[in-house]
């Protein structure tokens, strides 16, 4: 697989080969579908990095203060 800069280097050709006005019908619809499904893994691709993004923005959760379970604390009548 292609990495992110390639696919959208791809997707970037494809639309400008479609806008093109003497490209025959057939070879518009197969840019369109290649775009499509370049679009979606892109796409993919994005909400990666935007998660990872956000867990390094947000840290690691924060546990909750842990409780002695010793019962050392606890009172013995």
């Amino acid at each position: 697989m292609k990495n992110f800069e390639e696919r959208l280097e791809r997707l970037e050709e494809l639309g400008e080969a479609i806008r093109k006005p003497d490209i025959p019908l057939d070879d518009a619809l197969k840019a369109f579908e290649e775009g499509i499904k370049l679009a979606r893994t892109l796409e993919k691709d994005l909400e990666k990095v935007e998660s990872r993004i956000e867990i390094l923005m947000n840290g690691p959760e924060e546990k909750p203060e842990a409780r002695p379970e010793l019962g050392l604390f606890d009172d013995e009548d």
